[in-house]
C-alpha cells in the first residue's frame, strides 16, 4: 500500500522554488528531472529511519502555485515528509513565508 497526499501551493515562484530545492536535495538524495518536475527519492533507511520503502517527493509548477505530491509506503513516512516539505520550500520562499499547505491525504 501507498500512502499518498498532494498539496496545491499558492505562489507565483512555483517554478523558482521547484528548480532550488531539487537542486539542493540533489546534494545527498537522487533527484530526477521530468519536464519542470522534479522527483526526489527518500531512502527507506535515510536518517536512521527503517520505512517499508523508499518515498518519492514532486514538486511541480502548475497554473497559480506549486504542487507538491507525496507518495510513502508507511503513514508515519508521509506525515514526516510533509513537514520537511513546508519547511524546505518555506525556507527557499521567505519572502512570502509562511505558504498555505492544504494537504489531501489518499491510499492506494
Amino acid at each position: 500500500m501507498n500512502y499518498i497526499t498532494e498539496a496545491q501551493v499558492p505562489t507565483n515562484n512555483a517554478k523558482r522554488y521547484a528548480t532550488q530545492l531539487g537542486k539542493h536535495w540533489a546534494h545527498n538524495l537522487t533527484v530526477e528531472e521530468k519536464g519542470e518536475a522534479f522527483l526526489i527519492t527518500f531512502p527507506k533507511d535515510a536518517r536512521g529511519a527503517d520505512w517499508p520503502g523508499d518515498a518519492v517527493v514532486t514538486l511541480e509548477p502548475a497554473d497559480g502555485g506549486l504542487l507538491c505530491r507525496i507518495k510513502a509506503s508507511a503513514e508515519g513516512q508521509r506525515d514526516g515528509l510533509k513537514g520537511a516539505v513546508e519547511r524546505h520550500v518555506d525556507r527557499f520562499a521567505f519572502r512570502e513565508a509562511p505558504l498555505t499547505y492544504k494537504w489531501q491525504d489518499s491510499e492506494d
